[in-house]
Formats: C-alpha cells, structure tokens, sequence
C-alpha cells in the first residue's frame, strides 16, 4: 500500500476549533475525538499511515467565505499534505461566487465542500444550481448528504443536481445519505457521482456497507474520517473488517482520491 488519502477533513483555526467542534457534535448528538485543529489531524492521522487529508470548513454567512478560505489556503501552503477545498455561502450572488471560485482555482483549491443542512438552502434550489452552475467543469463539490432531521441535502436532491450538471464532478459524502442509507441506491446509473465512506461505517451493518460498494463498485468510493468526528484508526479498522480484496481497497484508499482530483 502506497498511501492513504483522508477525503473528508475539517479543521479549525486554534483558537475556535473546540467551539467549532462542539458545535458539530452538538448538531449531531455525537461526541467528538478531537479538537479540530490542523495539527491533531496530521498528529493522528499519520499514527495510521494517512499521507494526505482533504481539508475544508463551512461557511455559515457570506462574510466568513474569504476568511475560511484565506485560511484553508495557508493551511495547505504550511502542511503539503493537505488538499483544499473551498467554502462558498449560497446568500452570494452569481457574480461573486464566480469570482470567488476563480480565485480558488488560480490559488490552488482543488474543490468545493457545501453543506446544505448547516447552510440551509435546498442543495437543488435556485442558490444551489447557481453554484452548480459556477462550478462545472472547473472544481468538483463535496456535498454533506442526507439526514433524516432535514430535507435539504436528501439524495433526490443530489440525483438532480448530477444530472442538471453532468460535467459536474460530484461527491456525495456519508455513502450518498447520511441516516438515510436506503435512500442511497437513487444514484443508480449516473456516472458523475463520487461516495466518501466518512460517518457510516459506524452506522451501517457490514452486509449493508459491502453492498452499497459492490452496486457502485469500488471505484466510486473515498476513505473519509470526517475529523475532528472519528479517528483514522477506528475507520480503518471498519473498512478493513468489510472484507474487500486488496485492488477494491487500494481504489477507496487512495487512487479514486488521486483520479477524480487530479492529483500530482
């Protein structure tokens, strides 16, 4: 095995990353293993040989998106070991998320996250296809999906956007639906969706795991922790117990992360 790519990362500035974390277990009823710092993830991390984290935060107004991503950006300039992806609000206006997403592509971003359920917009809305619309064939977008509390990022939702943007690379985090797996086989034949594995394999029974991956096949499947959420240990060991042949896990591990991203 050559590397271990964690595609589903938030960090925090230090001296709100507790908060911050918090207020994510809070949300979630879900007691946090971490602090959310950039620092913890590339400490714990690496004690499970992860090499490279996808890192991103949420902006819950337009005026924290420059500040959360002027932040993501010198996290990745001081740590190579992380990739960025952007914040972006769905208050802004076509222009200013179009030119906010070409700034991030000239500096090094290499996506998107939106999370419909802290942001509160329908992920198919009016808001949300603008930014769909802003990103295709530029960044892909890492969405937060499902949950069972709320309507907003429901996996139907989702199926339109992919198929409203087919150039669109789509990540639907939390196997396609987070408290909702049985809705997660609605991304049936649509090519330009992507599956994390973060905040799931907790959850889900071994059977059921094993046959969401073997309906996408493999090659539709990132390893992600959802840090500061889980520990890389305790998700490895999850994927390992699955049972997969060793080519399925190179792919979710880290060549998938590498394809879709573009990694160099």
């Amino acid at each position: 095995m050559n590397d271990i790519i964690d595609a589903h990362c938030h960090v925090y500035p230090q001296k709100i990353a507790l908060k911050a974390a918090g207020a994510i277990g809070s949300f979630y009823g879900v007691d946090m293993s971490y602090d959310g710092t950039a620092e913890t993830l590339l400490e714990e991390g690496k004690k499970s040989g992860v090499t490279r984290f996808l890192v991103h935060s949420v902006a819950t107004s337009v005026k924290q998106v420059a500040s959360i991503n002027e932040f993501l950006l010198q996290q990745a300039a001081e740590h190579r070991e992380f990739i960025p992806f952007m914040t972006l609000h769905p208050d802004m206006s076509e222009g200013e998320i179009s030119s906010e997403i070409e700034r991030g592509v000239k500096n090094g971003f290499y996506g998107i996250k939106l999370h419909p359920d802290f942001q509160r917009f329908n992920v198919d809305g009016t808001e949300g296809m603008r930014i769909c619309a802003a990103a295709e064939a530029r960044l892909p977008i890492l969405f937060h999906v499902g949950d069972d509390r709320f309507d907003f990022s429901a996996p139907q939702r989702i199926v339109k956007i992919a198929k409203a943007f087919p150039s669109l690379t789509v990540i639907a985090a939390h196997f396609g639906g987070y408290r909702c797996w049985q809705n997660s086989y609605a991304y049936e034949g649509i090519e330009n969706v992507y599956f994390d594995t973060s905040s799931s394999l907790a959850y889900l029974s071994q059977d059921e795991a094993q046959k969401l991956i073997s309906f996408y096949g493999a090659n539709r499947f990132l390893f992600g922790t959802d840090y500061p959420m889980w520990s890389a240990e305790s998700e490895l060991n999850r994927l390992n117990a699955l049972g997969i042949c060793k080519e399925e896990k190179e792919l979710i591990l880290h060549e998938n992360a590498e394809r879709i991203l573009k990694l160099r």
